[in-house]
């Protein structure tokens, strides 16, 4: 656990600035601060209408990604979760001794009709992760913090093993990337104080150095793709 990063119930209180100036001058945060609009997927689903669909994505600290999700055009409820072990280990303490087998993720409910899955995925690499980072995201370093596409189907599989391989032929990143593409064997909603806790901590300091930069770059990346008015866990 970095220093920037305490997340029981009990230590959510901002961190000293001193604490928060040697975690900066040690290690960068992350690449999403130098977010780049990529290259659309050249294999993805139509946009229809149709029912609600869902997206399992894995990729450092589920509070940031659920913060930018909540802002996509077209998703209905974005909840912080574990995916990737058991049901009877998804637990935050658990989780974060890294022996679980659980990632961090996210569960973006979307409407087909507004935005496809290729899209979560491209707004994901360009301004949520760094796709090349091995089991971290910048100062969160362990597996549960690795990136994942948790497929539920044949489809989401075939569009994300395309979309990376697309990615890494046009090198859009200067290191091979890492993300792994893996099947949905099961979700599991995190704790109540880990849902919404970008929207109801924006001052949090780990939200305001790490967090909130992501949900800017969204807004100033893919203009026509976000939403002021972010959904929330229990829409």
């Amino acid at each position: 656990m970095s220093l920037l990063k305490l997340r029981s119930p009990l230590s959510l209180a901002v961190l000293p600035l001193a604490a928060i100036a040697l975690t900066l001058w040690r290690a960068p945060l992350f690449g999403a601060e130098a977010a780049v609009a990529l290259a659309p997927p050249q294999i993805d689903n139509p946009k229809a209408p149709g029912p609600p669909q869902t997206a399992v994505l894995a990729g450092g600290c589920f509070w940031g990604m659920q913060g930018v999700f909540q802002h996509v055009r077209g998703v209905r409820k974005v909840v912080a979760g574990y995916a990737g072990g058991d049901r009877s280990t998804a637990r935050y303490e658990t989780v974060s001794s890294g022996a679980t087998g659980h990632a961090e993720s996210v569960k973006i409910t979307f409407d087909p009709a507004e935005v496809s899955f290729g899209q979560i995925l491209q707004i994901a690499f360009s301004v949520v992760l760094d796709p090349t980072q091995l089991n971290r995201q910048g100062n969160d370093i362990g597996t549960q913090y690795r990136s994942v596409v948790f497929y539920a189907d044949e489809g989401q599989k075939r569009i994300a093993e395309q979309y990376i391989s697309q990615l890494d032929r046009s090198r859009a990143f200067a290191r091979p990337i890492v993300t792994r593409v893996d099947p949905l064997k099961g979700f599991y909603a995190a704790e109540d104080y880990h849902q919404d806790f970008l929207i109801h901590h924006p001052d949090n300091s780990y939200i305001a150095f790490v967090d909130m930069p992501k949900v800017e770059n969204f807004k100033r990346t893919f203009p026509e793709l976000y939403n002021a008015r972010p959904v929330t866990a229990h829409n």
